[in-house]
């Protein structure tokens, strides 16, 4: 089978966009996506708000949609944003590679960027994992994120049932042996809506759960230790209170969601980390307006009505994101 270069479909790999994100004290938007909806909504808020972007796609995203549709669905997305009227540099990035098949699989079809996730395997086989990806990648130009240390909770077919700081201690003898772009760091982000159990966290007396602060201790040895490496953020949706309200006030349930606080997120973009990723704020901003949408138009049955709604909505969020987040607006013709 022949191999496709990113190069050939408009997109570009990591290595410009993270070392501009780290000298400009912002972090590039890495939003997940299983279809067209999701795709128009990120694009449309990047181009307006002229912000680069990572689109990731998960093991879930490639069972559901098929690789071949998500590859030409990021070449479309190239031309898009360029029909709307700003050249925006996108990356197609595999998040959470669970083996070497996977991420070649990826760097033969396409993508620009792929993760490789050995963080649940002893220190050794995980840096010889990761080096296997690295060395295959960086022959056809494809930069590689890998991970140290392990988040808790659940998404998309990601778990662990608690998280394991990274070790600053081992990070320079990582990336020094496994020759990776960008590392994954825990600091206490974890996957899903939940990323935090009540008990873990203070109530408000209206209710609202306030998570434990992350651990930028942690981040400030890793960084002194590997100055001016990318390092990235996983599991760092917020969950708006606003959008549980709403799924909930529709029949929904999905009790004690709680985020990582956007204050937390915006001080992390200011320092090495470089690119943050966010999948579930996405995914309830869709499901809050698609329930709404229904129920306020019982007779209405075009998915095209419903799903308009869900894109307006996430294209408002993944706006504010850019903009009051993660500082990526305006830095796409850096």
């Amino acid at each position: 089978m022949a191999i496709i270069s990113y190069k050939d479909l408009g997109l570009v790999n990591t290595r410009d966009m993270f070392a501009k994100a780290i000298k400009g004290g912002y972090a590039i938007p890495a939003y997940n996506f299983n279809n067209m909806e999701q795709m128009q909504a990120i694009i449309q808020a990047c181009v307006e708000t002229k912000s680069p972007v990572i689109l990731q796609v998960s093991k879930g995203a490639r069972a559901y949609a098929d690789k071949y549709i998500l590859r030409n669905m990021a070449r479309g997305a190239v031309e898009y944003a360029h029909e709307l009227g700003c050249d925006i540099p996108i990356v197609l990035h595999l998040d959470h590679g669970p083996n070497f098949e996977v991420a070649k699989d990826c760097i033969d079809n396409g993508f620009s960027s792929v993760m490789i996730d050995g963080s649940a395997l002893p220190y050794d086989e995980n840096v010889a994992l990761t080096k296997q990806v690295v060395d295959y990648a960086h022959q056809y130009d494809v930069t590689v994120e890998a991970e140290l240390g392990v988040l808790g909770g659940v998404e998309d077919e990601v778990s662990a049932e608690e998280s394991k700081y990274t070790k600053p201690e081992e990070v320079v003898d990582f990336t020094s042996k496994t020759g990776c772009d960008s590392l994954a760091i825990s600091i206490g982000t974890s996957h899903g809506r939940c990323k935090f159990t009540p008990a873990q966290c203070t109530r408000t007396a209206d209710g609202v759960l306030i998570p434990p602060p992350l651990a930028f201790n942690v981040l400030e040895e890793i960084e002194k230790k590997l100055p001016g490496f990318p390092i990235v953020l996983h599991g760092s949706s917020s969950v708006p209170v606003q959008y549980v309200k709403i799924i909930e006030q529709y029949g929904g349930k999905i009790p004690d969601s709680v985020g990582i606080p956007e204050e937390q997120l915006r001080k992390a973009a200011k320092s090495a980390v470089c690119k943050i990723n966010i999948d579930s704020d996405g995914r309830l901003a869709m499901t809050a307006a698609v329930r709404k949408f229904l129920a306020e138009n019982p007779e209405a049955f075009d998915p095209r009505q419903f799903l308009s709604a869900a894109r307006d909505e996430a294209k408002k969020m993944y706006m504010h994101k850019n903009i009051e987040v993660l500082g990526s607006a305006g830095h796409a013709l850096d």
